[in-house]
């Protein structure tokens, strides 16, 4: 793998090295446009890979299920052979220029110099939302309490406490139900914002006393010493107050989001998201284009395989800019194969 210098000048400079950022930098290298993907996390994969590695993907084409970790070494190994740079582990902070001629600077003091940007930045900055309980941090510390599942192995044979209404919840009480002890998920309501198989999926396994759903309850004081969860309260609007016991609670309410230094670019931007122009992604600005869950337009969805349609579109956009001169003559991957890197 190539190590970036300081300097680096490239024709698109990718902000995101998560499925969209890594699919858009293949797309990048079938057009023969060199990249440099810049990422905060430390690794590749962005919330597939921070998030919910061990987590099935349903709707990836071509994949029935596919973990999210397992897509990202695909993605990987997809963009090796055109030998893409990495800036891991530091923000881009400063972004200057106009079309064809930019400069990033990242929180490492590195410098990129390129033609165009492509801003794959998923969610922004992201952190849970935390449920506003007491004592709530010594429980944090030992994982007793958790927002995220990097390894379904540490709940084997536990006895968990899933809350939310979201698809995350629900996933998660499902996956989790074939390793712990007893799963149960507390909602304040019996309406959930999954997708309609998971929920038929969670029905079922309802029926057949691998998920306890708890109905109308939400979280209201954890018990437990030195950071060892025993048990929680839940309690309804009236205050009628529920005691499960547990070895630990999932609260799956949600990421905090936050574009960060990428507000101040002079983008429009709209409730945390970049609005583009969907045949290209291109943004307010000139130059600078937005896939995955950080672009917006009509009739936008959320949803991964988007993005990386996304990545093609921005790519395809990107090659006049670069390559003025030469006409763009689109061929199907099967006639022209991969070109080198």
């Amino acid at each position: 793998m190539t190590t970036p210098s300081p300097t680096h000048t490239t024709d698109v400079a990718i902000i995101g090295a998560g499925p969209a950022g890594l699919f858009a930098a293949f797309e990048c290298g079938m057009l023969k446009l060199g990249c440099v993907l810049i990422d905060a996390l430390d690794e590749i994969g962005g919330q597939c890979a921070a998030l919910y590695p061990e987590k099935p993907i349903y709707d990836i084409p071509a994949h029935p299920a596919i973990e999210g970790g397992a897509l990202i070494e695909a993605l990987d190994r997809q963009i090796a052979p055109f030998d893409v740079p990495r800036l891991l582990g530091r923000r881009v902070e400063r972004l200057e220029g106009t079309r064809g001629s930019f400069r990033l600077g990242t929180t490492k003091g590195d410098v990129i110099e390129a033609r165009a940007v492509i801003i794959a930045a998923g969610a922004g900055a992201f952190g849970p939302n935390r449920p506003p309980l007491e004592g709530l941090e010594a429980f944090e510390a030992t994982g007793s309490v958790q927002y995220f599942v990097r390894r379904r192995a540490d709940f084997a044979g536990r006895d968990v406490l899933i809350a939310g209404g979201g698809d995350s919840a629900v996933d998660w009480a499902l996956s989790l139900r074939e390793v712990a002890r007893s799963v149960k998920l507390v909602h304040r309501r019996d309406r959930f914002r999954a997708a309609p198989e998971s929920l038929r999926q969670l029905d079922e396994a309802v029926s057949r006393g691998e998920v306890e759903k708890i109905i109308g309850y939400q979280l209201h004081g954890l018990h437990g010493t030195n950071g060892a969860l025993a048990g929680v309260d839940l309690a309804t609007l009236d205050g009628t107050i529920r005691h499960v016991a547990c070895d630990h609670l999932l609260p799956f309410f949600g990421l905090a989001t936050d574009l960060g230094p990428i507000a101040q670019w002079g983008l429009d931007t709209m409730r945390g998201t970049i609005p583009v122009t969907p045949s290209t992604c291109e943004s307010s600005l000139p130059g600078i284009f937005a896939v995955g869950d950080v672009a917006t337009y009509p009739g936008k969805l959320k949803l991964i395989l988007q993005g990386f349609t996304e990545g093609a579109m921005a790519a395809h956009a990107i090659h006049p800019i670069v390559h003025p001169d030469t006409a763009l003559h689109f061929e199907y991957s099967t006639s022209k194969g991969v070109p080198a890197g």
